[in-house]
């Protein structure tokens, strides 16, 4: 017996709660120490270093999620085991975060804390390697817009809900050992459920030549990478730096407030923009579209900064943020599942892609680092993030393969 290469099953209400409550504790994890956690524990750590530190820690993650991913999704589509091969990873990898995230929290120094984020950043591609390969394995296209939006929908509302309770807790320890308990509790009832599909053996390779050739000869392929790729670097060139361009920019008393008021509007303008263009896509067909308005969103809010930088223009920004990130991030799944070129190595393939969503991390901190520092600053770095985002919502038209 061997796995589908279109699903035509739907998948019900019930699994797809599971699959966005699962997401609900990895995003969370993810990006809050990314916005608060990590640079407030290097901030109290060395506050002269605290930018360049950061910096590179996040460059030797995503160093390392560049090699990784490809690497975990070819495994991932060999895997044999009676676990399940994508319920195998998600299990792992949800384990090995948490057990990162513990470590993070037991740090005094800055390396301690860059080694311990790195377990982190493996667990957390680990788990994405499975999640996204089974939505390729199983989930209908006429659905895909909906569970992109089951995906992505946690990520605003778990960035909300781990700032407003961990701006509560003193201490980094309370902090990580919080968002660790959400990982494996939010995680565990998709884990004990979820079945996976019947499989056929992968012929894929993990080498550099077999990557650039599944790139280069696949021209849908390489254009959503190359829309993924900029999307997600303008958005962390727009977020990575946010803490502290309320506090050295803005000069604000109590900017984790700030921050917590900005990611709140964020959330109700992204959540709204999300479910509603997901929904929408899936009945009218259609993909492109919602990524040309998300990309002219978030440079119309990247525009804001960049032209009055303040706090009541940060709320406008913040506004129509929310709406593009959400516009594109409701087909983002859907999109990329479309233009896979073998079932047999989905998770391979997947792992490339998502190098569109890491790589950012590698080469956004830096570049908005070089920005702040000896480039203009703040208001140079967000004219930058809103052009990038203009030039991916310009990419996706080159993908004639989906509407």
């Amino acid at each position: 017996m061997t796995e589908q290469l279109t699903p035509v099953r739907s998948m019900s209400r019930a699994w797809i709660g599971r699959y966005s409550l699962a997401w609900l504790g990895l995003w969370t994890a993810y990006l809050v120490p990314q916005q608060f956690a990590l640079p407030d524990q290097l901030a109290r750590i060395d506050p002269a270093g605290r930018i360049a530190h950061f910096g590179v820690i996040n460059a030797v993650c995503g160093v390392v999620a560049l090699v990784a991913l490809p690497l975990y999704g070819t495994l991932c589509d060999r895997t044999r085991s009676r676990f399940g091969r994508r319920r195998l990873w998600v299990a792992g990898g949800a384990t090995l975060f948490a057990g990162g995230l513990v470590a993070t929290g037991l740090q005094s120094d800055w390396i301690g804390v860059g080694l311990s984020w790195l377990a982190c950043s493996i667990g957390f591609s680990t788990a994405m390697v499975g999640f996204t390969a089974l939505v390729a394995d199983q989930v209908p296209e006429a659905q895909r817009g909906t569970v992109s939006s089951a995906m992505f929908g946690p990520q605003a509302i778990g960035v909300v809900l781990g700032l407003f309770c961990l701006t509560a807790i003193t201490g980094d320890l309370p902090r990580y050992l919080l968002l660790a308990a959400g990982v494996l509790v939010l995680a565990a009832p998709f884990v004990l459920k979820h079945r996976d599909t019947a499989t056929t053996r992968s012929d894929g390779s993990v080498s550099l030549r077999q990557l650039v050739a599944t790139v280069r000869d696949n021209p849908p392929f390489a254009w959503t990478f190359g829309t993924r790729l900029l999307m997600n670097l303008a958005n962390a060139l727009a977020t990575s730096y946010l803490l502290y361009f309320l506090t050295d920019e803005l000069r604000l008393a109590h900017p984790e407030q700030e921050l917590l008021l900005l990611t709140l509007v964020n959330l109700g303008w992204t959540l709204a923009s999300l479910y509603a263009c997901g929904v929408l896509s899936d009945r009218l067909g259609r993909r492109r579209a919602f990524v040309a308005w998300g990309a002219t969103g978030q440079a119309a809010g990247c525009a804001v900064l960049a032209i009055a930088p303040g706090t009541d223009t940060a709320l406008v920004a913040a506004s129509l943020f929310g709406l593009g990130v959400g516009a594109y991030l409701a087909v983002d799944q859907a999109i990329i599942t479309a233009v896979l070129p073998a079932a047999e190595n989905r998770a391979r393939d997947l792992g490339i892609m998502n190098i569109g969503l890491f790589g950012p991390q590698t080469l956004g901190p830096l570049l908005a680092g070089l920005v702040i520092g000896e480039l203009g600053g703040y208001q140079v770095l967000s004219a930058l993030a809103g052009v990038t985002s203009l030039v991916s919502g310009l990419l996706i038209y080159r993908v004639s393969s989906v509407r």
